[in-house]
């Protein structure tokens, strides 16, 4: 059993999944940032493989990802980082299509593996060609897809999404990028209604959580919350990203 999925059977309520950007803020500091996330407490880790245009993201990540690129990180730099991080704390990474496609998919889902990545998330993955052409290979190498949910997404969707999942199910906040409004829209019926969804799978919020009144509210509707786009802020304004990671997750717990 993965440790992601271990951690989801053991740990029912209250998960925090912090996203950070390979290669951000120095070339090298991934294992430093992952290992300090474990030690402060953090559930999991979402670890995000900068592209030259991360569509789902707003301005923060997307700034995160260009100086990560401005640094020289690599894919396969980021797996030799990988091997230097914690095993016990479960790791996510974030991508899009068009470098995984490039690096090529297979060999992307063994090194993912020999590293001990617990799943992927790709955003621009069509739900219908993951599952005719990718299923079978996540499956192989032990990945476990984690695929977005919207407030627009049909009852219909939300179901065959329910399906195709084996962790997780990423609920976004609001129709946004990353760290594009401010805060979490405490009346919103989408996010009171996502315990009532009857899914198979629990969920987590992400986008837009940057207090911890924000990350409060999540864990009231959801199983936990991710939050991306206010840690790597807290990152740039911080010389020691050690230092910063347990500042961060003692001000966003309350704790």
């Amino acid at each position: 059993m993965s440790t992601l999925k271990k951690v989801l059977e053991t740990k029912k309520e209250g998960l925090l999944n912090i996203y950070c950007t390979a290669g951000y803020p120095q070339l090298n500091d991934l294992p430093t940032i992952v290992n300090a996330l474990h030690d402060a407490g953090v559930d999991m880790v979402e670890i995000g493989i900068p592209y030259s245009d991360p569509i789902a993201d707003g301005e923060t990540i997307q700034q995160s990802n260009a100086v990560a690129l401005k640094n020289g990180i690599t894919i396969d730099l980021i797996f030799e980082q990988l091997k230097q991080c914690n095993k016990n704390i479960p790791k996510i990474v974030m991508t899009y299509f068009n470098p995984v496609f490039k690096y090529g998919l297979e060999h992307f889902c063994e090194q993912c593996q020999k590293v001990g990545v617990d799943g992927i998330i790709i955003p621009d993955l069509p739900l219908e060609l993951y599952q005719s052409s990718y299923e079978k290979m996540f499956q192989k190498y032990g990945l476990s897809p984690i695929f977005l949910i919207t407030p627009q997404t049909s009852r219909e969707r939300l179901k065959f999404i329910d399906e195709l999942s084996s962790t997780f199910i990423y609920a976004v906040s609001s129709s946004s990028t990353t760290g594009k409004s401010t805060g979490i829209n405490e009346g919103s019926t989408y996010l009171s209604g996502l315990k009532n969804l009857g899914l198979q799978h629990p969920v987590l919020v992400g986008f837009n959580i940057s207090t911890s009144e924000d990350l409060a509210l999540v864990n009231e509707h959801a199983q936990g919350g991710i939050i991306g786009s206010a840690f790597i802020k807290h990152l740039r304004e911080n010389t020691s990203p050690q230092e910063a990671c347990h500042t961060f997750v003692k001000q966003i717990t309350n704790c």
